[in-house]
């Protein structure tokens, strides 16, 4: 993934951080139950999220009982993370760089975030900060377009998407099948629904970064496809919860 299209997400994003809370859905309890035990979350532990946005997936970690660091490179999602989970050290770094001393936290998460990251330099940097022995925790909520209202929002984004990656395409993965760091990955599935006002679909797809980055006259026409397409009543909007985990492999080097 090029410099480019991080560039384009960040100023997406920038744009998007209001829309983001609203819009976007939390993850299942039954996920952060697996989440959590999965990395051996709890007081004593250091847990660091990468990519953390506005916090949806922090502020579950930190109702762990873990110490929470939030990694955060776009200003306007940061300044929305520090507001909404103050628990949590916010900082500026992303996946690649990430700042932080060799074996200093306990396990790492991410969420909705990793097909975003330059795969083979997220994990050796992910690597190297980890303890030996510490976990490493992958989130995702796609939505369900098995169901047809689903299908059409996705058919009114999709023409607008460019080279912004898709996570559900699992580009991502080849990243896990050449690394000798990590164990192969294990995952569980989940099923999540986001009750959402009419407003709050609109806000689900203003929150995607290719479409806030949009031109304006664009950015509204999507819009005004989505609030046609959803009308005024509220809605149950499906997604299903992918949610991976691995170990850090002792020995390795990158």
């Amino acid at each position: 993934m090029g410099t480019e299209i991080r560039a384009a997400a960040a100023r997406g994003y920038a744009r998007a951080p209001v829309a983001y809370e609203l819009g976007r859905p939390t993850y299942p309890p039954l996920a952060i139950e697996c989440l959590v035990r999965e990395l051996e979350l709890g007081p004593g532990r250091v847990v660091l999220d990468l990519g953390a946005g506005t916090g949806k997936l922090t502020a579950l970690l930190a109702a762990s009982g873990a110490a929470v660091l939030a990694a955060e490179p776009v200003v306007e999602m940061r300044e929305a993370l520090e507001r909404n989970v103050p628990s949590a050290n916010a900082f500026a770094s992303t996946a690649e760089s990430i700042g932080l001393a060799a074996a200093s936290v306990d396990a790492v998460t991410v969420g909705q975030a990793f097909h975003w990251f330059h795969g083979d330099e997220a994990l050796a940097e992910i690597h190297r900060v980890l303890r030996p022995g510490g976990r490493l925790g992958l989130v995702w909520n796609f939505r369900d377009e098995t169901v047809p209202w689903v299908a059409e929002l996705t058919q009114i984004m999709e023409p607008h998407r460019g080279d912004a990656p898709r996570a559900g395409s699992g580009a991502w993965r080849e990243a896990f099948e050449r690394t000798t760091l990590f164990d192969p990955l294990e995952s569980a599935t989940f099923r999540n629904v986001h009750r959402l006002a009419a407003d709050g679909v609109v806000a689900r797809v203003a929150s995607v970064s290719f479409i806030a980055a949009l031109p304006e006259s664009d950015r509204a026409q999507v819009l005004a496809e989505v609030r046609e397409l959803v009308g005024a009543e509220a809605v149950d909007l499906p997604y299903v919860t992918e949610l991976y985990w691995t170990r850090r492999r002792a020995g390795a080097r990158p």
